[in-house]
């Protein structure tokens, strides 16, 4: 950065003087460069690593620095510079495309040095010509835009000073995330994806396959710390964890890969990310100590590496999965790169130089010998007869990145001619002059630029200059000799319109395990539906224990981490995986219960009846006509009435049976007690009018006293009812506090006080007769029904006195079933204690059924 702030500073001086001295500015001196140039209307800069400069010159800022040599040709980056010399032809045969416009480049080798680059840049934007003599600055720039540079660091330093001047520059190699900074980079684009949509793209194939406990090796230096951190984020995102994470020895250290391997072996993760360009010393220790069966995930930086692709790392690597930069494909590449042939242009001098490093020859020989040897070069020699990285098409990624790029500001160029005056989206809607350019206005359409390369990929940026992620999924296959081959399986495309990031042919997956599947790495098995997950203490979060969903509650996805409940008309299943409605409880008539109840409440109704007849039968003997024939007929009536209404507690409760069920179990026990209650005042005073001193008191009892009383006290009743039923009436009733898992289908009282009143208005009458029962038991046997009826209230009395505790302890449908018990066995209980006594003479014992065996005594 220092060296680019000196030549920054130095060249403005220069320029500032030339200004101050005269009316046109002059070179003040020429870089030496190595390049290749065409000219056009417009041209396009190139910057390319196609030499290595081992030995830069020493800076001594007292003289002028030596011109340096660059060595050591690349043939790979001669490519991608050619590749750019495609582009442009094959932009200017294209109609479609920039129309009656021609493009011309100016490519510079930077020599893999930052200072080499920073020459070539500023070269390019100030242009080389003498002197330039039209300071109004009209007209095109030198360049409109540079592809490049391929270096990060170069990058950095160069859009530093060019986007003070908004130039625009599209690098195709360049991928360190701090170039993602609009405001300290406010021109720089670039068509490979940044570091940050590496590691994303990554995790997608972690994701894919269910990897969620992995383990992280990174390298010593920025690119394996920042790709580290950022991975280390995107897991959190993911829900996964890193089991362990270990920086790689920058001098790779006997003792630390020792100390790795160890984790690496005791740990339970089975899947290893590996960011590093150099994995030979760790791959030689797993070896040695035979640590195999381990998935692992390459980083971009050795995924098509050679190094590790032979025989005795098959067994170690075999079916590595990897990112690598998109491979594409250039139609008619491949002839364009064996028809090159050198000129005398001298600015064309990087030609001359592949063509004697490729051929071994010289186009100046040194001597005659040299030139009898044939070592003289022709420039007539046929590149079709090499094999090298120059004429290998066959995986075209970083040339395939310098299509792009070329093509993208032949777009933006092409979408800023195409605009129309007053439409434009510059000051007062106006566009950009074509023949007095600025620079910042292509960037402008630069950043808009959208389109779709032959091969299929679209071609835009976003918000910071960033090319759409687009990765190839490579996987390691065995080859036939034991070696490694690198297959292409799979795309990662984060700008895909089905949504779908990733995606794989997984029929071409090799897998280098028994099973030939994909392994698991999982710290815990993942949580199946009826269960949740529960963190274990002091573990990362993929770590947990599995606990079933309690009762009514659930959990229907795989790994839930938590039991929702059922809404309320709703229990789980078993599984605890589901809601289903919840069984609906009452007492029915195909209940087994429910068949007793009703059984015993017809008998109960039939033995009533049959009572009924045989009183009707023998209505003038002497036992049915003692107490008032017409009460014993009225309280059998009520008695059936009791046995019937049980009915009304059974099914499934409805408005009507809920308001009739307790009404007419209140009235029909009111109309029975009541009758009893009659029949034992009877008792008493037909007793009484025996003696002298209270033979008026009959008179008072005579039948239509007796209906009198009977009537009023059961209107009594049905008072109570009807304003219980007109003011909160009972109605059906979801109960799901007595058992959760089910609904209790019910009759609530709607006011306990209208109910509690109903039954001690029952609990009144009862007392009260029993007390008058219990005061005549002693009167003479043979005139006494008291003692009958005293006993039938203590059991009436008894059945209800015990219904209460049991009512209210019983749950669901029992406790309707004890209410229809109480009410069953207190009526049993005063029928059989009235009236069996009297069956019993009638049938069984007649001779005792006439008035002389009654009045005996």
């Amino acid at each position: 950065m220092w060296l680019a702030l000196n030549i920054c500073l130095y060249l403005s001086f220069i320029y500032i003087s030339a200004t101050f001295i005269s009316d046109s500015c002059q070179l003040q001196g020429r870089f030496k460069l190595n390049g290749m140039y065409q000219d056009g209307d417009f041209i396009i800069g190139g910057l390319f690593e196609v030499q290595h400069l081992k030995n830069f010159p020493e800076l001594t800022f007292r003289a002028e620095p030596e011109l340096p040599q660059c060595e050591e040709f690349y043939m790979a980056s001669f490519q991608q510079a050619l590749t750019m010399v495609f582009a442009v032809n094959e932009i200017n045969n294209n109609n479609d495309l920039l129309p009656n416009i021609t493009l011309g480049y100016q490519i510079y080798d930077n020599c893999l040095r930052l200072g080499v680059a920073f020459r070539a840049a500023i070269s390019l934007v100030s242009g080389t010509e003498e002197s330039f003599s039209n300071l109004n600055c009209i007209g095109p720039p030198p360049v409109i835009g540079i592809v490049g540079d391929p270096g990060s660091t170069q990058s950095i330093a160069i859009s530093s000073v060019l986007g003070l001047f908004r130039i625009p520059m599209v690098s195709y190699y360049a991928t360190c995330s701090c170039l993602s900074d609009r405001k300290k980079y406010p021109s720089f684009f670039r068509t490979i994806p940044s570091d940050a949509f590496q590691v994303r793209a990554m995790v997608q194939i972690l994701r894919h396959f269910g990897w969620t406990w992995v383990g992280l090796l990174y390298s010593d230096d920025d690119y394996g710390i920042y790709a580290a951190q950022s991975f280390h984020q995107e897991m959190q995102l993911f829900g996964g964890c890193v089991a362990f994470s270990e920086i790689l020895p920058y001098d790779n250290n006997h003792k630390d890969i020792q100390r790795i391997v160890r984790v690496i072996r005791t740990s339970t993760a089975k899947v290893v990310v590996a960011f590093s360009t150099d994995l030979s010393s760790l791959m030689d220790e797993l070896l040695l100590q035979n640590v195999t069966g381990r998935q692992w995930i390459a980083s971009e930086a050795w995924t098509t590496t050679p190094i590790l692709q032979t025989a005795q790392y098959l067994p170690l690597l075999g079916g590595t999965l990897g990112i690598a930069i998109r491979r594409g494909q250039i139609q008619g590449l491949h002839d364009f790169l064996i028809r090159l042939h050198p000129d005398n242009n001298p600015r064309n001098s990087t030609i001359k130089i592949f063509w004697e490093t490729i051929f071994g020859c010289k186009f100046e020989a040194l001597d005659e010998q040299q030139e009898q040897d044939g070592t003289k070069c022709l420039g007539q020699e046929d590149l079709s007869s090499t094999e090298t990285a120059y004429t290998d098409v066959s995986e075209l990624r970083a040339s395939y990145n310098v299509h792009k790029a070329v093509y993208a500001l032949a777009h933006a160029l092409h979408d800023l001619m195409q605009c129309e005056e007053g439409r434009g989206p510059f000051s007062g809607n106006s566009c950009a002059d074509i023949t007095n350019l600025k620079p910042w206005q292509l960037v402008h359409y630069l950043q808009k630029v959208n389109f779709t390369t032959g091969f299929g990929d679209q071609v835009s940026f976003d918000d910071n200059g960033d090319a759409l992620a687009i990765y190839d999924v490579m996987n390691w296959h065995p080859r036939s000799d034991g070696s490694i081959i690198v297959h292409t399986v799979g795309v990662v495309n984060e700008g895909a319109t089905t949504g779908k990031v990733l995606t794989l042919d997984e029929d071409a997956l090799y897998w280098n395990f028994e099973t030939k599947k994909p392994p698991k790495s999982v710290c815990s098995e993942s949580c199946p539906p009826g269960t949740r997950r529960a963190r274990r203490k002091g573990f990362p979060v993929c770590c947990f224990d599995c606990l079933p969903c309690g009762d009514g509650e659930i959990s229907n996805t795989t790994n839930s981490p938590e039991c929702v409940m059922c809404p309320d008309d709703f229990w789980s299943n078993p599984e605890n995986d589901h809601c289903v409605p919840k069984e609906v409880e009452f007492l029915s008539y195909e209940d087994p219960l429910g068949i007793s109840l009703t059984t015993a409440s017809l008998l109960g109704t039939t033995f009533c009846a049959l009572v009924m007849v045989i009183f009707a039968y023998n209505c003038n003997t002497p036992v049915v006509r003692a107490n008032n024939s017409e009460l014993s007929f009225l309280l059998l009536l009520s008695l059936k009435l009791c046995f019937l209404c049980v009915l009304l507690f059974i099914g499934r409760p409805q408005l009507w049976t809920c308001q009739l069920r307790h009404a007419v179990f209140g009235i029909s026990f009111v109309l029975c007690i009541s009758s009893i209650l009659v029949k034992t005042m009877v008792v008493i005073a037909v007793f009484k009018s025996s003696r002298p001193e209270s033979k008026s008191a009959i008179k008072w009892f005579g039948s239509a006293q007796q209906r009198g009383t009977v009537l009023a006290l059961t209107s009594t009743q049905v008072a109570i009812c009807t304003v219980w039923l007109s003011t909160a009436s009972p109605a059906p009733h979801k109960n799901n506090q007595y058992i959760h898992s089910k609904i209790v289908y019910e009759c609530a009282v709607g006011s306990v006080v209208g109910f509690s009143v109903l039954l001690g208005y029952i609990g009144l009458l009862a007392a009260v007769s029993f007390l008058l029962a219990f005061m005549a038991r002693k009167l003479p046997d043979n005139f006494n029904e008291a003692k009958f009826i005293t006993f039938s209230m203590l059991i009436f009395c008894a059945v209800w006195i015990t219904f209460v505790p049991a009512y209210l302890s019983s749950p669901g449908k029992y406790a309707v079933a004890v209410e229809i018990f109480a009410i069953l066995a207190s009526s049993f209980g005063l029928l059989v204690a009235i009236f069996a006594p009297k069956c019993y003479i009638i049938i069984l014992h007649p001779e005792k059924n006439t008035k002389k065996a009654i009045m005996g005594r």
